[in-house]
């Protein structure tokens, strides 16, 4: 993973730190190591490693926050990618989607409740024990920043869980899974204009509210809350069609019973769009093999006319193939996921219907915004 460096990994899942957390465990160690140190005079030269400490089991406390997520997640059959630690926090990178949105609800709210759990357990032990000094300082922190943890994930607005908890109630009134998705990333843009706001009116010294890390984190919540809009915008788009409609117009789909001559009339010379493989379909249509253009070189052109293309042809591929009625979007989500270049789409009775590739979505999602673009006279 390009800026992320493995460090292990727990029930399967890969852990990652990116560079830039380096830069706040550094700082966190620095700033909470100069508290104790005020704090505790007689702690000396080991302030800072009372101060890494504390880092590390706020980071800790975020790894176990995604693992809350992960786990609800792999209980629903989603997987999950990896787990990064990076400087705004941590992100759990699931391989899909919940498929309801009670299931999206409790992967969301998974994390905020492992942080809760944590602050009472840690506000348990503080008040049970006879814990003092800087171990009962760092205990405290610890605790509150879960506390902290849980209440801002909540906030109602994409990146944040609370948003993905507001997509699920919007998912589960309208039906729309992309309409929970569009209107909880437009209250993460509000939010983050909020922040971006709040810490540009506290350094004009207007607003108590507010500073640095307020527009940077604003800034984080505005821009990842956009690409959700967007993400929302070609679901919108996608929404009510299938993988029939995204079908390449014209597809390298070739009878098996022509001549070879008549395979080179009708589907290579003089046509446009150059395939260096078709598909073999036989009377019915139902897929049997493939020929390459290239291999008709090793046929002289004088037997063109007595060799068919279902006897040059070679076994099918190893290619995935998906019903012709499969929604768009599950489509789209399978070729970004297994990184495809292209579908076979076959029709209910099994028959070849054609070739899918990101191309012929894209063609299609333009077209479908051409044509309402244009005005109706």
């Amino acid at each position: 993973m390009n800026g992320n460096l493995r460090v292990g990994s727990l029930f399967g899942i890969p852990f990652y730190i990116n560079f830039s957390w380096f830069f706040i465990l550094a700082l966190i160690t620095w700033d909470y190591g100069q508290d104790l140190s005020r704090a505790f005079p007689t702690l000396g030269n080991v302030t800072w490693l009372w101060g890494l400490a504390a880092a590390l089991l706020l980071f800790v406390s975020v790894l176990a926050h995604e693992l809350g997520h992960s786990w609800v997640a792999l209980r629903q059959g989603i997987p999950v990618n990896s787990i990064t630690l990076f400087i705004f926090g941590g992100l759990a990178s699931l391989g899909e989607e919940s498929k309801t949105p009670a299931e999206a609800f409790w992967v969301a709210v998974a994390g905020p409740i492992v942080s809760l759990v944590l602050f009472g357990l840690l506000t348990a032990i503080q008040i049970t024990t006879p814990l003092a000094g800087p171990l009962a300082a760092i205990l405290g922190l610890v605790a509150t920043i879960n506390l902290m943890l849980a209440l801002f994930n909540l906030l109602p607005g994409l990146p944040l869980d609370g948003g993905n908890v507001l997509k699920a109630i919007v998912w589960k009134i309208t039906g729309k899974q992309y309409r929970g998705v569009a209107f909880a990333s437009r209250a993460g843009q509000a939010l983050g204009w909020i922040g971006i706001s709040l810490g540009l009116l506290n350094l004009l010294g207007i607003s108590p509210i507010g500073n640095i890390w307020t527009i940077l984190i604003g800034y984080f919540l505005l821009q990842n809350a956009s690409r959700y809009s967007q993400a929302a915008s070609i679901q919108e788009q996608l929404s009510g069609l299938t993988a029939a409609d995204a079908v390449i117009a014209n597809s390298p789909i070739v009878p098996g019973n022509l001549s070879l001559r008549e395979f080179a009339n009708q589907y290579i010379i003089g046509n446009p769009v150059s395939w260096q493989k078709y598909f073999v379909v036989d009377e019915a249509g139902y897929w049997i093999g493939e020929i390459l253009v290239d291999s008709l070189k090793g046929i002289p052109t004088n037997d063109w006319w007595n060799v068919t293309v279902q006897e040059l042809m070679q076994p099918k591929r190893d290619i995935e193939i998906v019903a012709s009625s499969q929604p768009l979007l599950e489509v789209v989500n399978l070729l970004e996921q297994k990184k495809l270049p292209e579908l076979a789409v076959l029709r209910e009775n099994g028959s070849l219907l054609g070739l899918l590739e990101k191309t012929s979505i894209i063609q299609l999602m333009q077209n479908r915004s051409a044509a309402k673009a244009t005005p109706v006279s």
